[in-house]
């Protein structure tokens, strides 16, 4: 029977990542795509103590597999692997390393074909374009424009493109041109591992402030409801 070579340099990163997470509390599922080399570098810079480790998804599968009796549910994790996957390997909290990445994102020009973010607003004032072609560009893309000592002014504001929408290549263009770089460029973390416990990123990038006046709202509604149907606890009693 024919049997598959598998060459020593695979075993090795194999077994690398095997004693990786064995080593480390925690384990990040990342998806580098589209990010660039040079914010790559950056970001290693910022975090030092985080492991970062790239290789074949195949083999990343592989190294799963063969953990799978040591470690709970790990094995469920192939199927989160997506796009150009990576490793991440630290013995931080999830929600801690979460904020941290979110920290070492900058911003940068938008792209044909990427989705906004939110709603990108074209404000009203005036602009450095010359009078000329590009109030016919501006025209174009819905902005009400006037020429004022030379130059364009935009009349109105603006939504150029909305939440969720796709930006195509004029808008880009445009967006580029006024200064507005409305994408985030980083770790793209989809998901976190720890003693068999897999959070995705909507759990974990929550936004802080307003689960917290969520707490505050359900404590007030309670103390209500308490003092209305009589029930006397420490925070009804007087």
């Amino acid at each position: 029977m024919y049997k598959a070579h598998v060459s020593e340099g695979k075993r090795k990163e194999v077994q690398e990542i095997k004693e990786l997470v064995k080593k480390y509390k925690l384990i990040g599922i990342v998806d580098m795509t589209n990010l660039p080399a040079l914010q790559l570098q950056r970001i290693k810079q910022q975090l030092k103590d985080i492991v970062l480790k790239f290789t074949k998804k195949r083999l990343i599968k592989i190294a799963f597999d063969q953990l799978k009796d040591e470690k709970k549910e790990i094995v469920n994790l192939k199927e989160k692997l997506q796009g150009m996957p990576a490793l991440l390997f630290t013995n931080d909290d999830a929600f801690e390393l979460a904020k941290l990445i979110n920290r070492n994102k900058s911003n940068a020009p938008a792209k044909p074909g990427q989705i906004a973010p939110f709603d990108l607003v074209i404000t009203a004032g005036p602009t450095n374009f010359m009078a000329g072609p590009m109030i016919g560009e501006l025209g174009a893309l819905g902005l009400k424009t006037k020429v004022e000592g030379g130059k364009i002014s935009i009349i109105d504001d603006k939504v150029l493109v909305r939440e969720g929408d796709v930006i195509n290549a004029k808008q880009a263009d445009l967006l580029a041109k006024v200064g507005i770089e409305p994408m985030k460029i980083g770790l793209n973390l989809l998901y976190t591992y720890k003693d068999g416990e897999v959070l995705s990123k909507d759990i974990l990038f929550i936004d802080e402030e307003l689960y917290i006046n969520n707490l505050k709202i359900a404590s007030r509604e309670a103390v209500a409801l308490a003092l209305e149907i009589g029930y006397v606890v420490k925070d009804t009693a007087e």
